[in-house]
């Protein structure tokens, strides 16, 4: 791969021996991180090597195994590696997990929030938290600035919609001036109002921050991120800007199909038991001859549900 980081322009950081801090200006540096779980022969993420910069968004991407929210959780200090070194504003976090963690703010795949407090409420309670040294109009400023992103809902917690609640989470994330964000499936589950109400979120409050994200969705890492790192089977496979990955790997063009309903159910059910989880089905044999025929070069993308790519 090393030929690859450099096609890519990659900028990769290189440890002598023994060296324990880097320039605070790295944000947060992965060198050779693995992380094997007791009971497995495969190791959830292997000889990971990537930099988070600050002042940037990097969106991890992948398929759900590919590694994600273990190395997520081992950011956060969730989790410990098998092996390898995370810097976190050049301090070595195996060694300084209490300082680095004081520099965090962190938005997990489920909403922590207490049913019985407004919007308002919440971010003074975890501003508090992470700032005590704040004068209170400090927080007071943060909290207006922050609730005016996410909206000025009287209602409690518990009867937020769900788009909402997550809006609401990645605040918290950003409060009490928090210089590493470290969001895992931010928009996920949520409709495409919402994200794109989370992405105002991230945008508005990203100068100054190393923000690091995980998604499966393709054009919100475009839209997000200043790089891309995609990873599978817990290995990264690509790192870039996503002007350099598309220029690499993106040329040529996409077909998406819509494969019709099927009209009777009981033709249906005949085929879904007779066909589970085969290409074959769904008339997908035709295409597939039709595609062989008019075009030179083509690969799969995805065969699910309705759409064919």
């Amino acid at each position: 791969w090393g030929s690859f980081y450099h096609t890519l322009g990659i900028n990769l950081f290189f440890f002598p021996f023994g060296m324990k801090t880097l320039p605070v200006n790295s944000g947060i540096v992965l060198k050779s991180l693995t992380k094997e779980y007791k009971g497995t022969k495969k190791a959830a993420i292997k000889d990971l090597n990537v930099t988070f910069s600050r002042g940037h968004i990097t969106s991890l991407l992948g398929p759900n195994g590919a590694g994600k929210t273990t190395t997520i959780s081992i950011l956060t200090g969730l989790l410990q590696p098998s092996s390898g070194e995370v810097y976190v504003e050049g301090l070595n976090m195996q060694l300084h997990l209490s300082a680095a963690r004081r520099q965090m703010g962190v938005c997990l795949q489920h909403d922590v929030l207490f049913q019985e407090l407004t919007i308002c409420e919440h971010l003074i309670f975890y501003g508090s938290i992470k700032a005590p040294h704040w004068e209170k109009s400090q927080l007071n400023a943060e909290v207006q600035a922050l609730c005016s992103q996410t909206g000025y809902h009287p209602n409690l917690a518990g009867d937020l919609s769900g788009g909402t609640r997550r809006k609401l989470s990645i605040a918290i994330a950003f409060i009490g001036n928090s210089s590493m964000i470290i969001l895992d499936e931010p928009t996920d589950g949520v409709d495409p109002c919402a994200r794109r109400g989370i992405w105002d979120v991230l945008l508005k409050n990203r100068v100054g921050r190393t923000i690091v994200l995980t998604t499966h969705h393709l054009d919100e890492a475009e839209v997000l991120s200043d790089q891309i790192a995609i990873m599978d089977q817990g290995q990264l496979k690509c790192c870039g800007s996503p002007s350099n990955l598309k220029e690499m790997h993106g040329k040529g063009n996409s077909l998406t199909l819509t494969k019709k309903t099927r009209i009777k159910v009981e033709r249906s059910q005949l085929t879904a038991k007779r066909c589970k989880g085969r290409n074959s089905c769904n008339g997908f044999v035709e295409l597939n001859v039709y595609l062989q025929t008019n075009i030179y070069v083509w690969f799969l993308k995805q065969n699910k549900y309705n759409n064919i790519k």
